[in-house]
This record gives C-alpha cells, structure tokens and sequence, in this order.
C-alpha cells in the first residue's frame, strides 16, 4: 500500500470562510462584494475544486494565469474573473475579451498596449483594475507615473470600466490603524487632483484589512489566506475569527519509541526528555508538506487528543509525544 498520508479538503469550511469574509467586508460597506481569491491553484487546495465549491456563492474570482482563468470559464464559472497581475503581452489581451476576464494593470505599458488593441478592435471592453503603487513597492503605478497614465486613459475612452485599487504592506502587522493610514493617504493622494476618480469603485482590503480594517473594504474586498481558514496574524488564531481550516493533514503512526530522561529525539537533538517519554514515529515529513521550520512542541492531534511534536522535522517522518496517550501507537 502507498504511504498513509493523505490531505482531506473540507469545501462546506472553505464556503463557510468565503461567507465570512464577506460578512466582515459589508460591516461598513453593505454592498462590498468580494473576490474568491484562488491563485496558486486555489493555495494548493485545488483550483476547480474550490471553484465548484463556491460558484453559487463567490462574487468572482481573482487568480493569476490565463490559462486557469480559462478553466474556470470551461468549468462552467460565469462570475467575473480578475487576473491579479494582469496580461503579459498584447496577444494575451483578444483572449481576455473572449472570456470575459477583467484585467489588472499595474504598469504604463500595459495601457499602450491596451490602447493599441483597442483602436484596432474597438469593441473590445475589458473591465480594468489601475493598481496604484501606495508603499507596497511591488506592482503599481507610481505617483510620477499618474500623468502619463491619465494620458492614456483619456486617449482610449473605449476602454471597459476601470476600478482603483492598492495592497496593504502592513495590515497583518500590529493592530494599530497606524498601519494602514499612510497608504491610504497615499492613495487618496495619487488620485486627489483627478476628479473622475471619485466616482471609480475601488478595491483595497486583503484578508488582514478585512478583518481588522473591514472601513477598506469598498466596493470590492480580496480575501485570500483567510478562504482557507489561515490568519494573516502571528499574534491571532484564525478560529477566533469564526474561521475554519480547509485542509488537514492525515498520517499513521509507524513505530513507537521508549526513551529514558536526558535521551534526545532526532537530528540535532533539539529535543531532551525530562522523564521518560514515549515517543511516536509519524509517517510525514517536511517532503510531504509538513513544514520543516515547524519547532518542537507544535500542537497535533492524536487519537483525537491534542499534543506536540517533538524536535525537528525529517524529510520523511516527525516525532509526537505520546507519553499521557498510552492507547496511541502503531496502527
């Protein structure tokens, strides 16, 4: 038989979160809607998976490649979908108009590009997200760059519907409105001397700003780590938002090991039993997903109780105490 690992993919938690979030999002917005945010193949649970998990409930989906979006659309989804870092080339763009896809745009030669294709099929309208550089210092527009951008939207009114939106660099930090507040000024800033911006939708809360800055979440929110039942925060549990863990980790206990006080456990011997300690060989390891930087003492559930791990991660195995579980052991 294989390996007895498995992980198990809980969708009723992963719709569950998905309604959280859009609950935190309309505390302040009542109309906010929310992207599904379903990149890297949906954070590994499964791009389609998720999808037909929340396609009667998500307001769209926001991902990354083109070639998923297009899955998305042969699998039935006819919400809108938005590609988070946009088009890479202008032969990407006839296809985005094919399939309905709104489009970000984080940089001046994707506009050109955009004005280009559309002078030459001007019934060409994709809805297009202007992301606006705010502090996060990775995509977007910057303040210098505004001019010419508002140039080139002026010059190509057949362009679809446009949306402003900025990413939060430190909402995930400590809890102080402090964190957010600079680039909000920035944003209201960039788009104060350009009167039409008033009357933009904007998108700017990710899960940390939804959850604890839910006043971000505007027209549209971009949940994301929060779907699949993670914190944005070291210093919060994702449960103590209502949230709910989508993907859980199976194994089996392989071997079952007696060691005395002062006896180490695994590589390094970071692990040095105070009495003696009975200790269970877990058929996982940092090759099957388990983090290898997970320190000993990280909780797990054994036989239906919680205790912890005991020194480092292997590849291929972790160490459990099993000293107050004396009816765990191989399976």
């Amino acid at each position: 038989m294989p390996r007895p690992i498995e992980a198990r993919i809980d969708l009723p938690a992963l719709r569950h979160n998905y309604l959280v979030a859009r609950q935190y999002a309309s505390r302040q917005h009542r109309e906010a809607k929310a992207w599904a945010v379903v990149k890297a193949n949906a954070y590994g649970h499964g791009l389609l998976r998720a999808a037909a998990a929340l396609g009667d409930v998500a307001d769209g989906f926001a991902l990354l490649d083109l070639d998923e979006a297009i899955a998305l659309r042969q699998a039935g989804i006819r919400q809108p979908i938005l590609l988070l870092e946009g088009f890479f080339e202008a032969a990407d763009l006839s296809v985005c108009a094919a399939h309905d896809l709104s489009v970000v745009v984080h940089r001046l030669e994707q506009l050109q590009m955009l004005r280009q294709a559309t002078r030459a099929t001007p019934s060409m309208h994709l809805p297009i997200y202007l992301k606006l550089n705010s502090g996060m210092n990775r995509l977007g527009i910057t303040a210098a760059q505004l001019p010419a951008v508002r140039r080139e939207l002026e010059a190509a009114p057949a362009l679809g519907p446009l949306t402003l939106m900025t990413h939060f660099a430190e909402a995930d930090g400590v809890a102080d409105e402090r964190c957010i507040a600079w680039q909000l000024e920035r944003f209201l800033a960039m788009t104060a001397d350009w009167p039409a911006a008033a009357n933009f939708p904007v998108s700017l809360a990710n899960s940390a700003a939804i959850l604890r800055y839910p006043q971000t979440a505007h027209d549209w929110a971009r949940p994301g780590i929060m779907l699949y039942g993670g914190s944005p925060f070291a210093d919060e549990d994702a449960a103590s938002f209502g949230l709910q863990p989508v993907m859980t980790l199976h194994s089996r206990i392989l071997a079952v090991q007696e060691i005395g006080i002062g006896e180490r456990v695994g590589y390094g011997g970071s692990f040095v039993a105070p009495g003696p300690t009975r200790v269970g060989i877990v058929a996982c390891g940092y090759a099957d997903g388990y983090p290898r930087h997970a320190p000993g003492g990280t909780p797990i559930i054994v036989a239906g109780r919680r205790t912890q791990t005991l020194g480092r991660v292997s590849m291929d195995m972790l160490a459990c105490d099993l000293t107050e579980l004396p009816d765990a052991g191989v399976e």
